[in-house]
């Protein structure tokens, strides 16, 4: 059998790095030997149970096991007293515990039975705060299977998110989501815990490429909607952290659809030292454009991606596990080009009078950014309690939008007599006119990451963290957009704008954290900490305490009930700072030329999170159930504001605002149907925001301007009140290989308002809610009865056909409105439609 071995000179120089990470390395000689054990979980009727917890009692981390019900662990060798105890545990099953006997070396075999009833005492639990959301306030699991089955236009990795509570993305198109009235700046992201990015140029949700994501790797998926611990960093709203798969053996898939396809592989070694995984993705999204009837063209947009992970471990013999390394790289190719041809849109008047809009375009846009991404994770136990890591990462992102595009417009008036031959005919055309948009924008961003943590389990109930992070980051921008607007061959010189700048911005990032987290019993658990962080460019050090609580009833062990607050900062980052509006000056053609400036002075925003919750696990009709319910509200200072332009945001640059966000989300979970995990999702949410010198014009009965007030609190961009979700699964009876599923979000309406009326900023009743239904079926058809251990490398295992049906309802949904003018200054708010209906097929080959 082939060995991996490491140099002398090598293991000399790791050892010297990890080192610095922690005092502790003396502890090194005193370590227990490891054995790695391996086996299959079962349910009664020999069915492979994924997602089962696995962990030895007493002792730190645990694992899960995969698709298939394999698992491996590396267990501690005790030098005295009594053998371990093994530990396994699923919702809505029995916990298995199972004394090992370490001088044996064979594969186990565990079967877990059906839970009969609640149990009324208290079970004992593996210790793994990675994966126990019970203590953690505002966390939810995602079965990474669902992801992949979930019926949505691009098999998008995010959608899975928009059906939990406080989660909101009003936009098919796009990636992007707000969560608890925040935007999508706010959003943490990490995999294999390296932070990673979006582009910044994109403008419209058609230009969005992949999500970075890939669900064919992803293993385990937390998201949490507010309060998180202080060992995730600095942002305002939520926390995604995406764990890639540790493969033991080799497998995988590859599927096909009208929007493009995907492939991935995973293996080992045959020394099972080294796994990795590798997956390439292809979306083209013109077949689902198409659909859209703003505007109609010549559509090619390509979009591709790959990423690959690479697991190798560097211990010794008797415990590889001991030092790990994993290499992560991705890059990613999105070009969109758009010769836009006609289009039209249907609305109504502030008189309820319906107008159509018909337009003719000439011209064209390209978009294009290549983003290349990569980490390194260097892991090392120094003892059975102490455990540190090394991460490093890197981001290169090359970006540029041209555009030279003119539109010229016409209005006509609505035949609504239904007993008219030209019922919803268009009649009494008028008001001509046109726009031009011009465009040469290019971004360069490079960023540098370092990053040292470390753990220490001092004993049972005591697990400490922390770390430290140096980041160094450079940008490149320069933007040359111009744009007129003209009615019956006429341009007024307000309606000539151009925006110029060539910007750059080095700094430097440091950051660091410490937090404690105590299990005082079974039943009572705290996490305390600080995080802190500091810019070059503002100068600002910032400290962020953070506390959680969660406790059990004695009385009933399947209701818990969790608290948090804390003090969270966002540092701003480059598009915070970009002010628009500095340096306006008139040129001598009467061109209103705005001089893109950055604002150095601009502070951290700062959002204080109170948090109470409580979660009851149930069963009814003899199946497990979840429900969870939350109360929060966020105190937000030193606001930057911005506006909402499809998927771009603007912000003033100014932090002048103080806002709100309060709210309900709640969530029901489990098997509403036999074998196959649903839920409902609830949220209310109010968010509003005081702008310092934000005030209303007075008008008398003249049109004379008599004075002005001030608004006080108004509705953010994001506010909105309701949103409801479901993610149902259904299952032939007796053939569980046909199944059904169903997606349906409903969101209330969204503020959008005129960009040159600040006056009526967040006051506006443009507001339209967002409904949609995407439903899909499966059969799943079975290639292979060999076990996966048995079966030939590259065999197929089964084939997955699904037949997908998007917006089935045909809902006219907004993603926002354009505004144009008449000949007499009159604006109207043209809606610009999403996608409508269509049918999409998906092949899924697994191997």
């Amino acid at each position: 059998m082939q060995r991996y071995s490491i140099s002398l000179p090598l293991r000399v120089c790791l050892l010297c790095v990890l080192l610095v990470l922690t005092p502790r390395g003396a502890a090194l000689a005193q370590q227990a030997a490891r054995v790695l054990i391996t086996g299959t979980v079962r349910d009664a009727a020999g069915t492979p149970l994924e997602q089962v917890s696995v962990g030895v009692e007493g002792q730190p981390g645990g694992t899960n096991t995969d698709d298939a019900g394999r698992f491996a662990l590396s267990v501690v060798r005790p030098l005295t007293g009594k053998p371990p105890t093994l530990v396994t545990r699923r919702l809505g099953y029995q916990p298995q515990r199972l004394v090992l006997n370490l001088a044996e070396n064979r594969e186990l075999s565990i079967t877990l039975a059906l839970a009969p009833r609640a149990m009324s005492e208290v079970t004992v639990r593996a210790r793994n705060d990675e994966t126990n959301t019970r203590e953690q306030v505002s966390v939810v699991r995602i079965d990474p299977r669902s992801v992949k089955e979930l019926p949505s236009a691009f098999g998008d990795f995010n959608k899975i998110l928009t059906t939990l509570p406080g989660v909101v993305a009003n936009n098919e198109l796009t990636s992007t989501y707000t969560v608890r009235g925040g935007n999508y700046d706010e959003n943490l992201v990490y995999v294999n815990g390296i932070e990673v990015y979006r582009p910044f140029l994109v403008t419209s949700a058609q230009q969005e490429g992949l999500s970075f994501v890939n669900p064919d790797l992803v293993d385990r998926i937390e998201f949490s909607s507010g309060g998180w611990q202080p060992k995730f960093g600095d942002r305002l709203s939520s926390v995604l952290s995406i764990e890639y798969k540790k493969p033991q053996r080799f497998g995988g898939s590859a599927t096909a659809s009208l929007v493009g396809g995907t492939m991935h592989v995973e293996a080992t070694s045959p020394n099972k030292r080294i796994s990795y995984l590798a997956g390439i993705r292809y979306k083209n999204a013109t077949y689902v454009l198409r659909s859209l009837k703003q505007q109609q063209g010549g559509y090619n947009p390509t979009f591709y991606d790959g990423q690959a992970y690479i697991n190798a471990a560097l211990g010794p013999k008797d415990n590889p596990e001991r030092t790990s390394l994993g290499l992560l790289t991705t890059f990613a190719h999105n070009d969109f080009r758009f010769n836009p041809e006609s289009g039209q849109a249907t609305f109504s008047t502030s008189t309820n009078q319906f107008t159509r809009l018909f337009i003719a375009y000439n011209g064209r846009e390209r978009m294009q950014y290549d983003t290349y991404q990569g980490g390194l994770n260097l892991r090392h136990n120094f003892s059975d309690n102490l455990q540190g890591e090394l991460l490093a990462g890197a981001l290169i992102s090359r970006e540029f939008e041209y555009r030279d595009v003119e539109a010229a417009y016409s209005f006509a008036e609505i035949n609504r007599d239904p007993n008219s031959p030209d019922f919803n005919q268009a009649v009494r055309q008028r008001d001509v006119g046109s726009r031009f948009d011009h465009s040469r924008n290019n971004l360069l961003a490079r960023v540098a990451t370092l990053e040292a943590r470390g753990r220490w389990t001092p004993g049972t109930r005591h697990t400490v963290r922390w770390g430290a992070k140096v980041g160094r980051e450079k940008i490149e921008d320069q933007l040359n957009e111009y744009s007129f607007v003209d009615s019956a061959d006429f341009v007024p010189d307000y309606r000539r704008t151009r925006l110029l700048s060539d910007l750059s911005l080095a700094s430097t990032r440091y950051q660091g954290y410490a937090q404690h987290t105590v299990e005082f019993d079974t039943l009572r658990t705290l996490t305390y900490g600080v995080r802190t962080s500091y810019w070059s460019v503002n100068r600002q050090l910032t400290v962020s305490p953070r506390v959680q609580y969660s406790f059990i009833t004695r009385r009933n062990p399947n209701l818990s009930f969790k608290f948090a607050t804390g003090l969270y900062y966002q540092p701003p980052f480059y598009r915070e700072l970009r002010d628009q509006t500095r340096g306006t000056q008139a040129t001598p053609k009467d061109v209103l030329v705005q001089q893109a400036a950055l604002n150095p002075e601009l502070r951290a925003q700062r959002s204080l999170h109170f948090i109470a919750g409580n979660e009851l696990r149930f069963r009814q009709w003899s199946r497990p159930f979840v429900f969870t319910s939350e109360l929060y509200f966020k105190y937000l200072t030193d606001v930057i504001p911005y506006d909402i332009d499809n998927v771009r945001l603007r912000y003033f640059a100014k932090n002048n605002a103080t806002a709100y966000a309060a709210g309900l989300d709640t969530r029901v979970s489990g098997e509403f149907v036999k074998g196959v995990e649903s839920w409902f999702s609830l949220g209310l949410l109010t968010t509003r925001e005081n702008i310092e010198g934000d005030s209303l014009t007075q008008y008398a009965a003249t049109g004379e301007v008599v004075g002005r007030t001030a608004q006080g609190y108004i509705r953010r961009p994001s506010d909105q009140r309701l949103n409801f979700g479901i993610f149902f699964q259904d299952q032939l009876p007796g053939n569980p290989s046909v199944k059904g599923y169903v997606n349906f979000v409903f969101g209330t309406g969204l503020p959008f308002s005129p960009p040159s009326l600040p006056e009526e900023r967040g006051t506006t009743k443009l507001t339209r809610s967002y409904k949609r239904v995407d439903l899909g079926f499966s059969k799943v058809i079975s290639l292979s009865t060999t076990a996966a251990e048995t079966r030939r490398v590259g065999q197929l295992e089964s084939l997955w056909l699904g037949l997908e049906i998007l917006n089935v309802l045909a809902a006219n949904n907004v993603a926002g409105y354009s505004y144009v003018q008449d000949v007499n200054a009159r604006t109207y708010a043209v809606p610009n439609y999403l996608s409508q209906r269509v049918i999409n097929l998906r092949v899924i080959a697994r191997f």
